[in-house]
């Protein structure tokens, strides 16, 4: 019989796999500082920082969280709460060397019709493969997938006994929904309270905030750039953007300092007219989920065979809103507005197709 020491084991295996595969990319980057090249050292870094207080969190007995980037992660960052997600190694599935394997192993618990994404996350839990959280933060939008996950982690024997919350999410986008979205907040965050020991300190919130908000600025102007011809970058930047903003690096100055770098280096290509591709022949537009996978594989052949550059995608252009954070009330009603309308999936697959139609007209018509 296992005990609970090679149990805990099992279940940090695939992160620290997941870390080591993170710390010797950034090594590698970091020997060649050079270009948009320079972007990709602070990124790794700050996943396997991220990685790292999670294991630490672990293995030590101290209050961690299982979450999602659309379930307000500005809070568990000003409670300094550690916090992962199950999606993360399915995006970044090119760093699994096994996923194929995951993948097809999951056939044998779920239905193929059933989202890939939550159907490895849903594998993990059936066979005790990721770290037991103090807590769950459930997303219970935007789709049926995110809601069966957690109904499966609320039956199985282990998972089953984690104190799981989930903010209710309305359908419409109206200032009533918003305040009952924002009133939510408030019950998640009791509930983080209650069961995490730490308090949310308003003050730190709101720095945590109006960092976050330097950072969704700088991502507005990037995008702009975005529209220059030759575009300055291809595939895969928004990816990284949407990475940086609402997972690893969530109201954190270094997260800023990243975007800024960003900036600066698509405004000096597009000052000296260089592009990703030097014969920009096709101009793409991808909406949907999308895996690291495809970033290192599809679209650079597309770029290199056909001269066709992903202009835009799904991750890298959900317009987002900067939260007031004069008060208590306006930064939870904000940050209920960022989680419900603007975080990517959430703002087009939650409620009425206005916002994916009008997304698709705006993005086609500005890139």
């Amino acid at each position: 019989m296992a005990t609970e020491k090679d149990k805990q084991k099992r279940r940090l295996a695939k992160f620290i796999e997941e870390r080591d595969s993170y710390e010797a990319m950034a090594k590698a980057f970091g020997q060649s500082p050079s270009g948009t090249d320079k972007l990709y050292a602070p990124l790794t870094e700050a996943y396997v920082g991220q990685h790292n207080d999670v294991i630490r969190a672990a293995e030590e007995g101290l209050p961690f969280v299982a979450s999602y980037y659309g379930c307000q992660p500005e809070i568990y960052v000003a409670m300094d709460l550690p916090w992962y997600t199950f999606l993360t190694p399915v995006f970044t599935n090119a760093m699994n060397p096994n996923m194929g394997d995951e993948i097809d192993a999951t056939e044998s618990l779920f239905g193929k019709d059933l989202c890939t994404a939550f159907r490895v996350a849903g594998y993990w839990v059936e066979k005790d493969l990721a770290p037991l959280p103090t807590v769950v933060i459930a997303m219970l939008h935007p789709c049926d997938a995110s809601l069966m996950a957690h109904q499966l982690m609320q039956t199985n024997e282990i998972w089953g006994k984690i104190p799981m919350f989930g903010c209710d999410p309305p359908y419409w986008d109206d200032e009533r929904s918003l305040d009952y979205y924002a009133n939510e907040t408030k019950l998640m965050i009791s509930f983080l309270e209650e069961h995490t020991g730490r308090k949310l300190d308003m003050d730190r919130l709101r720095e945590v905030i109006k960092e976050s908000n330097k950072m969704y600025e700088l991502w507005m102007e990037y995008n702009e750039l975005r529209r220059a011809v030759p575009c300055p970058h291809g595939f895969g930047v928004g990816l990284q953007a949407f990475g940086v903003a609402l997972n690893i690096l969530v109201g954190d100055p270094r997260g800023t300092q990243w975007f800024t770098d960003l900036v600066d280096d698509a405004e000096q290509l597009v000052r000296e007219g260089k592009g990703k591709v030097e014969n920009e022949r096709v101009r793409m537009f991808w909406f949907d989920v999308v895996s690291l996978g495809l970033s290192l594989d599809l679209f650079p052949w597309l770029e290199q065979e056909y001269g066709a550059v992903n202009v835009m995608d799904m991750f890298g252009y959900c317009p987002y809103t900067l939260i007031d954070t004069s008060s208590e009330k306006t930064m939870l009603k904000g940050l209920a507005k960022r989680a419900l309308c603007d975080a990517p999936m959430m703002r087009q697959a939650r409620g009425v197709a206005d916002n994916w139609i009008g997304d698709i007209r705006q993005v086609v018509k500005d890139y």
